[in-house]
């Protein structure tokens, strides 16, 4: 079994790519985990802090090889408001969930939830199926351990 070493981001330039391994949006954001690629490949992932994977970035092997990252199609609702305050609005319903969301500017993205889509409809939005990979924001707890001082309700100016 192989173990991955680094992560590395899209457009890290490095190669040969060896395998892919397609993971969902929850899937990239890990810190130990046994992946299987494409052509079968094992991969043991074991870093000290958990890590978000790139769409098109890698993961560096211990023997230098490389596997590519790719963001796997998900089932999501794309919402469409009237205009750019409307869409402002219904992302903060939506974020008063804490509903992991895409944020565009002319459009939302979320995983299909039919209670979500229900409230969304009833607030006026235009909710639409889409398949495609989802790239949620990452909230301000899941970018630092939260003791630490780079902790988004933490900083300083």
């Amino acid at each position: 079994m192989r173990r991955a070493t680094t992560c590395l981001p899209a457009n890290h330039g490095k190669s040969p790519i060896i395998d892919t391994i397609t993971l969902a949006h929850d899937e990239r954001r890990l810190r130990r985990k046994l992946l299987t690629g494409a052509k079968g490949i094992e991969v043991m992932v074991d870093f000290p802090a958990t890590v978000t994977l790139d769409h098109k970035g890698a993961l560096e092997l211990d023997n230098g090889e490389l596997v590519e990252v790719i963001a796997a199609e998900e089932l999501l609702y794309e919402i469409r408001a009237q205009d750019a305050g409307h869409l402002l609005r219904l992302a903060w319903h939506i974020g008063n969930r804490h509903t992991p969301a895409q944020l565009e500017p002319d459009r939302i993205l979320i995983k299909r939830d039919h209670v979500l889509k229900t409230m969304l409809k009833g607030l006026g939005a235009t909710v639409s199926l889409v398949t495609e990979p989802f790239f949620a924001e990452h909230g301000a707890y899941h970018s630092h351990a939260h003791g630490d001082g780079g902790h988004a309700l933490l900083a300083r100016k």
